[in-house]
């Protein structure tokens, strides 16, 4: 199989209609604090099996089509010795592999950030390929003020996301490509939607300049949403609307599926925004869902460490799954959060 064959296949298996993806990539201090608000250390033996009890979910491939995994967890197995990316597809699901390095301040611009790591990418990718990874994914943020993002910002991270993603693709590794605007701070929902559509045109053009396929990667995009210190906040008919109005505006139709990253919304407001926008008619790409903590966190509570717990934290898994999995096709409803 060529390497453009190779892409589609990964693209098509990702990109199932009512299926998301399930972002299990946290770095080293996130799933800390997370661990931390459950009394469980953050030791490499507790989280492999924490990912492992995550993968394992009975059923979880009928609503999640791939999931992205820390460079740790890739080398990891299960109990009986299988490689987890090899169980993640025995169950179903593609495997996939966090890219970057993270982010650090942005020199010559205070308040704004870049994200590092493109050295030695292509190595890395051909590693992370021979463990079993076929998509990648690499995250700009972008922090929101009156001022903020900068100009520079915008640009230093378009093209940093550009060259992740044409690496990618040149390694046979389907990208996704992930622009968060974040949450942070007292800004309006227009003020977001401003600064999302700026952001959006400068990766679609850096995209375009780097001889990016768009039809072999997938966007990670945040939602457009009022900054959680703000007044007043957004229901999911107006977060719908405005992100819908963004994206048209700057995504170009070529770009298979939109899966959405929940940015620090709770896991029912994420479902609830999701099903909101898939409630407006059909769009010219799939709208879905790669959510981290939106999905993790009731399985996390219902965890608590013990490994008696293991069933009833991957049923809530599940649920969660399923909820978004409705609304990836407009059928969610707030009842059913209490089936």
């Amino acid at each position: 199989m060529n390497i453009q064959s190779e892409l589609q296949a990964t693209v098509q298996a990702l990109a199932q209609q009512g299926k998301g993806i399930l972002a299990a990539d946290e770095s080293g201090p996130t799933i800390a604090k997370r661990f931390k608000t459950i009394g469980v250390a953050s030791s490499e033996d507790h989280r492999r099996a924490w990912r492992c009890l995550l993968l394992a979910a009975p059923g979880l491939g009928e609503f999640v089509s791939g999931v992205i995994l820390h460079e740790e967890t890739l080398g990891q197995c299960t109990d009986d010795g299988t490689p987890l990316p090899q169980w993640a597809a025995q169950q179903g699901m593609v495997p996939g592999i966090k890219v970057d390095a993270g982010k650090i301040a942005l020199a010559g611009a205070p308040g704004d950030e870049i994200t590092q790591g493109l050295d030695g990418l292509a190595e890395r990718l051909d590693a992370y390929k021979l463990q079993g990874a076929r998509f990648a994914k690499w995250r700009a943020v972008y922090n929101v003020s009156d001022t903020l993002p900068g100009c520079l910002a915008l640009k230093a991270n378009a093209q940093a996301l550009a060259r992740y993603a044409a690496i990618c693709q040149q390694c046979g590794i389907v990208p996704i490509v992930e622009p968060e605007v974040l949450i942070d701070g007292e800004h309006t929902l227009a003020r977001c939607a401003e600064v999302t559509e700026a952001v959006l045109h400068a990766v679609f053009h850096a995209l375009h300049g780097h001889k990016v396929v768009l039809e072999h990667l997938l966007l990670k995009p945040s939602m457009v949403l009022p900054g959680k210190a703000h007044a007043q906040q957004a229901g999911p008919a107006e977060v719908a609307a405005q992100t819908i109005r963004v994206l048209r505006r700057t995504v170009p139709a070529a770009v298979p599926s939109v899966n959405f990253l929940s940015g620090g919304q709770t896991p029912e407001e994420a479902t609830a925004n999701l099903d909101a926008m898939n409630r407006l008619g059909p769009q010219p790409w799939q709208l879905s869902f790669s959510y981290g903590r939106a999905l993790q966190e009731p399985a996390l509570q219902a965890w608590q460490g013990q490994a008696a717990h293991a069933r009833d934290s991957q049923q809530a898994l599940l649920k969660r799954a399923r909820l978004n999995s409705a609304a990836c096709q407009g059928r969610y409803s707030a009842p059913m959060e209490a089936a």
